[in-house]
């Protein structure tokens, strides 16, 4: 499916860095709740993610993350997630 230009430019995206990072238990499938701060004007943002393949909750900690931040917020296993956190892919493995 194609998207327009004007579609995209509505998606908002934002670079922030983990600040938190913890076992969702409640999750069906393995995630992580993390807590990334996008700076002064958005603040800081909560997220539940199916990212426990490649990291630890431990090495999240300091790491650049590109989250969209208007899709508005969902309840998973209980925790509201505010936005989604994107993961890239290359040659190599995972990049976030």
């Amino acid at each position: 499916m194609t998207i327009t230009y004007e579609d995209f430019d509505k998606v908002e995206l934002s670079l922030g860095r983990v600040i938190k990072a913890e076992i969702n238990e409640k999750a069906k499938k393995p995630a992580y709740k993390i807590w990334v701060d996008f700076g002064e004007t958005i603040g800081i943002k909560q997220t539940s993610a199916q990212i426990t393949y490649h990291n630890t909750p431990e090495s999240l900690i300091g790491k650049s993350v590109i989250g969209c931040l208007n899709l508005g917020p969902r309840n998973i296993a209980g925790f509201i997630s505010e936005f989604l956190l994107l993961e890239f892919n290359d040659a190599g493995g995972i990049l976030f």
